[in-house]
Parts: structure tokens; sequence; C-alpha cells
């Protein structure tokens, strides 16, 4: 990928345009152009306001922005000045969809919105997000492959594989480690999860680079092309207490940062520092997660980040660019992390729409079905908003406040149609299990 041109900076452009900054100002005083904050590398290929040059256009584009730019708390570029971020108006409505988007959902697990089957669901995702985020890095087994051996529990046949299971386990350590504070150890773990059986040198996983290590970076598509010199080794130490102290909110009492701006602010950051020999972008991926679960948006679980990254790799990478070339402004990387999220939230809503509706119409043809009694229907409308629910003679009847013979002749009943497997869990006891083609077998019924 060609790196973007480094624009002129704003102290170079007030010497050329100082005298007309208050002509520049009248025409255009904007920090965005159509709401959309852009680079110089784009700026440029447009027509600016027809009284303005392109640089004064965007001298005018700059100082619009210099008034309104925070400085992120701890982190600071290469060349030892701080990263900067403003909230333009797109950002804005955007962290307002996010949070107005979820509303109940956040922080209530029992709502009625969420997927009818919540840990097969989970684990979906995981699976989704292991298989993309590896991918991005480099992983080339195809998606059935990998699913296929994270269902089956078969081992990796190849680093590939073994990059999509360590995720996995990755993406499961988030979650347990979603209601507490980060710490450098913790970083360590998630890293030598990440790693395991991937390295060329296996002594790297789980540790950060040390000044006698051969310094990592970001490489071009080009020959010897390097798109980010990441900071010297031996800053890393201190550099990662500080990302730590930031992860776990300590200058909070001084200044509020949207949670979502955090988690973001996160994950470029652990990819900026590029602490590690390998595996940056996936543990920095993971930390926004585990940033986003501890804030309490706890839909995440529900969702592949990575999925969206990896349609748009040129876009990822691009954004990570434009904040080093200009003056380290962190806005463009958030932008387009924003607008990813609105998009997966927007998937998992209308999944949600889409299965409520598939599961409205099959719980409309029981209902057209004849030969059920009212317990076997309320058994089988629970069965479709609960697949992976276990049913047995004991529970039917405390549940419908039955005999027990009676609980087993409408469980017998069900299995015989073929609406429910019955499997041994002891030599006295059955367990009857929703089958997989459940959906369809109901259908069947009405055919």
């Amino acid at each position: 990928m060609k790196r973007p041109l480094t624009p002129e900076n704003l102290s170079s452009l007030l010497v050329k345009h100082g005298n007309s900054v208050g002509e520049i100002l009248q025409s255009w005083n904007s920090p965005t152009v159509k709401r959309r904050y852009l680079h110089w590398d784009k700026v440029r290929q447009r027509p600016p306001p027809s009284d303005l040059t392109q640089e004064q256009w965007w001298l005018g584009i700059k100082l619009a922005r210099s008034g309104q730019l925070q400085v992120l708390p701890g982190l600071r570029a290469v060349d030892g000045l701080p990263l900067v971020f403003m909230l333009p108006s797109l950002v804005l409505e955007g962290l307002h969809r996010i949070d107005s988007r979820m509303h109940g959902l956040v922080g209530v697990p029992e709502s009625a919105d969420l997927p009818a089957e919540p840990d097969r669901f989970i684990i979906n995702t995981l699976i989704r997000e292991a298989i993309t985020s590896s991918q991005l890095e480099g992983a080339s087994t195809t998606r059935a492959e990998a699913v296929d051996m994270l269902r089956s529990g078969r081992r990796p046949r190849d680093r590939s594989e073994q990059m999509i299971l360590n995720n996995f386990h990755a993406m499961q350590a988030v979650r347990e480690l979603r209601n507490t504070s980060l710490s450098v150890e913790e970083v360590l773990r998630l890293h030598r999860t990440i790693t395991t059986d991937t390295l060329d040198n296996p002594s790297d996983a789980g540790r950060i680079q040390r000044p006698e290590d051969k310094r990592v970076h970001v490489a071009g598509s080009r020959r010897n092309e390097v798109l980010h010199r990441p900071p010297p080794a031996s800053e890393l130490p201190e550099r990662m207490e500080r990302m730590i102290r930031f992860a776990n909110r300590e200058e909070e009492s001084k200044r509020f940062i949207h949670p979502v701006i955090r988690a973001i602010a996160l994950h470029f950051w652990l990819s900026y520092d590029h602490p590690f020999a390998d595996g940056n972008g996936r543990t920095a991926r993971a930390l926004f997660y585990w940033s986003m679960l501890r804030s309490g948006y706890w839909l995440f679980q529900f969702i592949s980040i990575s999925r969206y990254l990896r349609e748009a790799p040129t876009q990822y990478a691009r954004s990570f660019l434009y904040t080093e070339t200009d003056d380290n402004d962190l806005t463009y990387f958030i932008s387009l992390q924003v607008d990813l999220i609105l998009r997966a939230i927007d998937d998992l809503q209308e999944y949600i729409a889409r299965k409520t509706e598939q599961i409205a119409a099959v719980e409309q043809m029981l209902k057209r079905s004849t030969g059920f009694n009212h317990r076997q229907l309320a058994l089988l409308a629970h069965a479709i908003r609960t697949p992976a629910a276990r049913y047995t003679v004991r529970s039917h009847s405390t549940s419908q406040n039955i005999a027990r013979a009676t609980a087993r002749s409408d469980l017998l009943s069900l299995a015989e149609r073929g609406l429910l497997e019955r499997k041994p869990a002891d030599r006295k006891t059955y367990i009857f299990h929703v089958p997989p083609d459940f959906e369809e077998r109901i259908r069947s019924l009405n055919d």
C-alpha cells in the first residue's frame, strides 16, 4: 500500500499564508468536508472552494480542527509529541447511535431482544472473530476447515489453524477478564495465548521485545518499504505501564473519555507501540473487546469486529497511516472504527429481527398443527426459542405440574413424531434434546 503524503504542519502553513488567515476562515472554517474527516491525501484531490488554493483550504480545515483537538492521556508518538483527537459531528452522532441503539441491552443480559440461544450465538461469534482476526494477519485456512477444527476439537494441522485456535482461546479469556482490571501480566498472558506454537522463536510468546532484539516494524507491499517504525524497545516497559493505567481509567477523575473512544484508542495504542515480535494486531483487537466488555457493552460478545476490518483492510491500514502522518491525529482511526462498530450493530439487530420473525412463523405453524396437547405446545414453543434446552421427565413434570407418567407420555410422543431426540443419561433416565433441524421438522408437519 502506498504511504499517504505527509501534509505541511500548521506552523508552516501559517508562515506561508498567515496574511490571508482572515479571508481563509471567512471562506472555510469547518474541520470536515461534507461531514467527512479527510486527510490531506484526499483533500488535495478535490476542488477547493473557488476563492482558495488547495493549501489555503487545508489551512482552513487545520485551523478549524486545532481549536477542538484533545490530548489523549498517556500516549506519545515516536517523536515524543502527544496523540490528539477530536469528535467531529459524524463521530458524535455515531457514539450516540451506539449507545441509544443498544438501548436497554447494555448491562441487561435478560433482555428479550437477545438472540434466542445466547450461549450458542456467543460461541459462533467467538469462532467468527477467531477466524477473521487471524486471516487479517495472514492465516490462509478456509472458513469451513477452521469451523470444523474448532467445533470438532481436532488438533490444528498447520500454523494458520493454530493461529485461529489460539484466537478462539484468547477471546474466551477476554470474556472471563471482563470484570477485572487489566495488568501487564494479563496482557502478556493474552499474547502468549494468541501466539502459542505460531512463532519462529517460541520464547517470544508472552514477552515484549528487548533492546537486544531486532525491532519489528510494519512493512509495506513494496520492497524495503516501511510503513511504521514503532518506538524503541527500551521504552516499551514504561509505555506498557502507561497503557495499562489508561485502560483501567486511572485518570478518569480528572477528565471523561467516552468508553467507546477509550476502547478504540487502546486498540490503536498497542498496535502503534508494536511491543511483540508478532501477534500485535490480534492482541490489540482482543484488548478492544476487553475494554468494551469492561465498560458494560456486553453486547459485543455477539459481534465480530474483525469481520468488518477484513472487508476493508486498506481503509484499516490507511487509518493508522493518516494518524501518523498528520500531526498524530487519532481522529482518522476513531472515525473508521466507529463506522465499523455501527455496521456490526446494524447486522446484529437485523439478525435478531430476522430470527424473531422466523420464530413467530414457526410458532404459528405449531398452532395450526393437530395432535398436540397444550403442554406439548408450551414445550415446543420453549424449544424454538431455546435450541440448546434439554428436557427430562422430571423437568417436564415439574414445569407443567403433572404426574410423571403424563410427562413421560408427552415426551415420548414428541420423540416418536421426530420433534425431540431421546438419549440415555444413565440406566434409568433419558434426556430429550432439540434436534439441529428442529424448525425444518416443524414445517414438515404442515406439508
